[in-house]
């Protein structure tokens, strides 16, 4: 899927054409992952809706022209992701977006007893990932945030038992989700699989994630910030779509190209240290193993088969 030669900043009319090709977006049924889902079915695409609610997940689809399907996915349940990825029945997956996520929430757990932002946005995608993977053709791609760049991965107190703080513990996750993406293009690569990882983030969206964080304080601020900074849901998708449609080296990383990355059209952009770290990738790939029980599939599948 290469990008169309048009004149001016990539949008969504650049799309190429989808028909044929499956792709699932987890949080499909409002902002970013709807928007993205809309976009990607009216080029042609076939998108299930990986969503919690199914009833949320089905009103999300009936707002949708084009082909489309709504499974239930709880990625704060292990359980759920493995019954989502075995009724996958081995069918082409093309494109995996592992876009759901919660952001700054009150302190929790999941359902495995993992802190609720790092079992949520990483641990569930990690396992979902990996349990598709042999399923799936050209790529995946997983969003973080520009909060990566406050992230550190505590891996002496990864749940943030200690000292726990909605902030921390979403930038934690969003660092995890880079680091995951940088080791599994080195083992797609180690292990000869044309598939590709890649990540995006959306800048400052207008969406409903802001309104969960655990700091009333907070998200007055963010209110404020979504009716005067953010741009739409509609181009906070286009790195996702452009990360998922176009032709860009694996462990690519996309956001907008405005200042401070906080709006603007779909462009490579960089990341912290940190979240370039190959021997941190790794260590947290074994962590995570261990965690979910959910490991790299030992033989990767090659499109076609």
């Amino acid at each position: 899927m290469s990008e169309t030669r048009n004149q001016g900043k990539w949008n969504v009319d650049r799309l190429p054409e989808l028909t044929g090709r499956t792709v699932v977006v987890t949080g499909a049924n409002s902002g970013i992952g709807l928007t993205a889902a809309r976009a990607l079915a009216g080029a042609g695409a076939h998108v299930v809706f990986a969503v919690r609610d199914i009833e949320r997940g089905r009103a999300a689809a009936a707002q949708v022209n084009g082909s489309v399907e709504v499974r239930r996915l709880d990625l704060a349940d292990l359980a759920s992701v493995r019954e989502f990825a075995a009724g996958w029945e081995g069918r082409p997956l093309h494109v995996l977006i592992n876009n759901a996520g919660i952001m700054m929430v009150p302190e929790g757990r999941t359902k495995d007893g993992f802190e609720t932002q790092f079992g949520t946005n990483h641990l569930g995608h990690f396992a979902l990932t990996n349990l598709l993977l042999p399923y799936v053709e050209d790529r995946v791609v997983t969003l973080s945030s520009g909060a990566h760049r406050a992230g550190r991965i505590n891996f002496d107190d990864i749940h943030l038992t200690s000292g726990y703080t909605p902030v921390r513990a979403y930038a934690q996750s969003k660092l995890a989700n880079l680091l995951f993406t940088l080791e599994l293009q080195r083992r797609l690569t180690e292990s000869g699989s044309p598939v590709r990882a890649l990540a995006a983030h959306p800048g400052w969206s207008a969406t409903n994630l802001q309104s969960h964080h655990g700091s009333a304080l907070a998200r007055g601020f963010m209110a404020i910030g979504n009716r005067l900074l953010a741009q739409s849901d509609r181009a906070g998708a286009l790195p996702t779509l452009y990360a998922a449609t176009q032709d860009l080296p694996g462990a690519s990383y996309v956001g907008p190209d405005g200042l401070g990355e906080l709006r603007g059209a779909p462009t490579l952009v960089g990341r912290t240290g940190a979240a370039s770290d190959t021997a941190t990738a790794r260590r947290l790939w074994t962590l995570s193993e261990e965690l979910t029980g959910v490991g790299f599939p030992a033989t990767a599948v090659t499109p076609g088969r």
